[in-house]
């Protein structure tokens, strides 16, 4: 890989559970608050794209007919190939054949680390910044965020593209991740990091 490249690739976007259960109304887990976040998820994808930098989609897939361990905590949802477990509609990955280097990652937990191989494809890419935007705050974007953290990933939250439906909860951890994990940036910010 020559330099140029390298260093392009030094900044991901990470996109975590935008998904018809959270996204949608006819979700399991649908939150009115998600819906906020569309335009400015929009407009951070738009950016790496126009920027060629890599966009990871991050999507919770739980087996059909297999007693999930988070079932312990919370009831079945986002069952692989069922419709909350479908990315909302005008997010999904580019195909290569389109120019992109677009990922789709299915997770079964709540961190994007937690027994994938995101890691290994992000070293891959040359990536080691990461730009975030998804659901939920306080569950999935934090777990990931400290997981990334602790590989040694920089991580810039983009406040303006997560939620939670318990606001209380995600400004709680958008708190922790700025103070520990990483940084909580302005959508301007987060564009900026794609430039």
């Amino acid at each position: 890989m020559n330099r140029n490249k390298a260093s392009k690739a030094a900044t991901a976007l990470l996109l975590v559970d935008l998904q018809n259960s959270f996204f949608h109304e006819d979700g399991q887990n649908h939150f009115r608050a998600s819906e906020a976040l569309l335009p400015a998820l929009g407009r951070l994808l738009s950016q790496a794209r126009a920027k060629q930098r890599p966009v990871i989609f991050v999507a919770e897939r739980h087996r059909p007919r297999l007693e999930d361990f988070e079932y312990a905590k919370l009831p079945a949802h986002c069952i692989d190939g069922e419709f909350d477990s479908a990315l909302v509609q005008g997010f999904a990955p580019r195909s290569t054949h389109q120019g992109g280097r677009e990922f789709l990652l299915p997770k079964r937990r709540v961190s994007a680390f937690h027994s994938t191989d995101l890691d290994l494809l992000l070293r891959e890419l040359a990536v080691n910044t990461l730009v975030i935007g998804g659901v939920k705050t306080n569950v999935c974007v934090r777990a990931t965020v400290q997981d990334a953290f602790s590989l040694g990933y920089r991580c810039h939250v983009v406040r303006d593209a997560v939620s939670s439906n318990r606001a209380h909860l995600a400004a709680a951890s958008l708190e922790d991740i700025e103070r520990y994990f990483g940084w909580v940036v302005s959508l301007d910010q987060g564009l900026g990091l794609l430039s």
